[in-house]
C-alpha cells in the first residue's frame, strides 16, 4: 500500500484505527487537548498579568528618577542631626548645567490647598511644576492643553486642572477659559487632564492643579525652595548616573556632610521597571515549563497509544507486508495516524485557550486603558502547534519502526 495523503481510504482507515478504542483514544486526545491549552492559556495569560501590572505606571518615563530631601543623619560643621533641608532652585539649575546626562526635568512643589470657583470649592492638591512635567508624566489631556514653556518663563497664571476637580467646580460646563481662585491669586483654567496610572509625582492627577512652579513659590511664600527634583536620563545612561552630581552639589551648597546619605532620597524608577520584567519574565519561563511538562505527558500519551495499536495490528501489519506493502507504506501510515491525533487534539486545545483568554481579556478591560493583553499572538499559536506535531509524529517513530519490522511469517503466526 502507498499512502496518499489525499486518499479518501488511508483516512477512513486511521478513523477507523482510532475509534476501535474510544475510550484510549479519548484520554490520549485529552491529554494532548489539556497541554496545548495549558501552554497557550499560560503564556496569554503571562503577558496580560503583565500588561495589568504595567497599568500602574502607565504614562510613566521608563528611565525617570528623583530625589527628595530628608532629615540630617549626621552632625556637621556645629549643627546636629535631625535638621530639615530643602534644595533650591539654583542648586538644581546648577544640577542641569553640570550634569550630561539629563535629558528631561523638573522642579516639583506640593501642597495642599483649596480651589475655588464663584461659590464653589474643591479640595485639591496644588502643583508647581515646569513644561517638562508632562513629558515626564504623560497625562490624558481631556480638554484644552497642558503648560507650556512660555508659561512658565513668563510666569503666566495659566492653570491644568484635574478631572476631579474640574467636575465638583464646573460639573459639565467646560472649566476652559475661565478663572479659578488658588490662595488668593486667580489663574486662568488652560486644560483638565486626568492620569491612567495608580503611582503618582506628588498627587493623583485627577485631584491636582497645577500651577508654573516659580508662581507655586511666590503664592506659598516659598522663596527658592523646591520640593522635589524630577528627571529622566538620556538614552544610554541611568537615572543613577545623575544622582553622584545632584548629591555633590547640594551638599556642597548647603551644611550637610558629604558622607551623609540619608540626607537626599533618590527614587530609580528604571529599577521598577527592570524588576517587573524580571519578575514576568521568570512568569513566563514558569508558564513554559508548566506547559512543556504537561505537554510532553500528552507526547508519551501517543506512543503509549501507538504502541498497543501496533501490537493490536500485528496480523493486519504481517498480511500487508505479505502482499507487497513496503516498509515505508508501513511507517507513513503509523506515523499520519499519530499526527492526526496531535493536530486534531492540539487546534482544540488552542481554540479553546484563545477563548480563555478572551473572555480574560474583556473581563480586565478599561476604558481609560483599554486591554490588558490577555491573548495568544498567531506566531505563538503556529509555534505550539508544530512543536507539538514534532513531538507527537516523534511519539510515533518507535512504534512505526517496529511495525516496519515485523515479519510476515510472525505476524500470521501471531495469535
Amino acid at each position: 500500500m502507498i499512502f496518499k495523503i489525499f486518499d479518501i481510504e488511508n483516512w477512513r482507515e486511521i478513523g477507523a484505527t482510532l475509534s476501535r478504542n474510544k475510550t484510549r483514544t479519548f484520554l490520549t486526545a485529552f491529554g494532548i487537548f489539556w497541554g496545548t491549552a495549558m501552554l497557550a492559556m499560560l503564556m496569554g495569560g503571562a503577558e496580560g498579568l503583565k500588561g495589568m501590572m504595567k497599568r500602574n505606571f502607565d504614562g510613566f518615563a521608563t528611565n525617570m528618577g528623583g530625589c527628595f530631601t530628608q532629615r540630617t543623619t549626621k552632625s556637621y560643621k556645629g549643627f546636629n542631626k535631625g535638621r530639615s533641608w530643602m534644595l533650591e532652585v539654583q542648586d538644581l539649575e546648577q544640577v542641569r548645567r553640570s550634569n550630561p546626562y539629563i535629558d528631561l526635568s523638573t522642579m516639583l512643589c506640593n501642597t495642599g490647598g483649596s480651589v475655588k470657583y464663584g461659590t464653589k470649592s474643591s479640595a485639591a492638591q496644588i502643583q508647581g511644576v515646569e513644561s517638562d512635567y508632562f513629558k515626564i508624566l504623560l497625562p490624558v489631556v481631556n480638554e484644552g492643553r497642558v503648560l507650556n514653556h512660555s508659561d512658565v518663563v513668563h510666569m503666566r497664571k495659566a492653570a491644568v486642572v484635574g478631572k476631579n476637580v474640574s467636575d465638583e467646580l464646573f460639573g459639565s460646563e467646560s472649566p476652559i477659559g475661565k478663572y479659578i481662585e488658588i490662595n488668593k491669586m486667580y489663574f486662568l483654567v488652560v486644560g483638565v487632564v486626568s492620569q491612567t496610572s495608580e503611582a503618582s509625582l506628588g498627587g493623583k492627577l485627577d485631584n491636582s492643579v497645577l500651577i508654573p512652579n516659580d508662581i507655586m513659590r511666590q503664592a506659598y511664600h516659598l522663596g527658592n525652595e523646591v520640593g522635589a527634583f524630577v528627571y529622566t536620563a538620556k538614552p544610554g545612561h541611568s537615572p543613577k548616573d545623575i544622582e553622584p552630581t545632584v548629591r555633590k552639589i547640594a551638599y556642597m551648597n548647603h551644611p550637610i556632610d558629604p558622607t551623609d546619605e540619608g540626607a537626599l532620597h533618590f527614587m530609580d524608577f528604571s529599577e521598577v521597571f527592570s524588576m517587573v520584567d524580571n519578575l514576568f519574565l521568570g512568569i513566563s519561563l514558569l508558564a513554559i515549563f508548566v506547559g512543556v511538562g504537561t505537554l510532553l505527558a500528552g507526547i508519551i500519551g501517543i506512543g503509549n497509544i501507538m504502541w498497543i495499536i501496533v501490537k493490536e495490528r500485528t496480523q493486519e501489519i504481517g498480511i500487508r507486508r505479505a502482499i507487497g506493502a513496503k516498509p515505508r507504506d508501513i511507517i507513513l501510515q503509523i506515523l499520519s495516524e499519530s499526527m492526526v491525533l496531535t493536530a486534531i487534539a492540539g487546534v482544540a486545545g488552542i481554540c479553546f485557550a484563545a477563548g480563555v483568554l478572551e473572555l480574560a481579556d474583556n473581563m480586565t478591560y478599561d476604558p481609560s486603558v483599554g486591554s490588558a493583553h490577555f491573548q495568544l499572538t498567531f506566531r505563538a499559536a503556529i509555534g505550539i502547534m508544530a512543536v507539538f506535531l514534532i513531538l507527537g509524529t516523534a511519539a510515533g517513530i518507535i512504534p512505526a519502526v517496529k511495525a516496519m519490522r515485523i515479519k510476515p511469517i510472525e505476524a500470521l503466526n501471531d495469535r
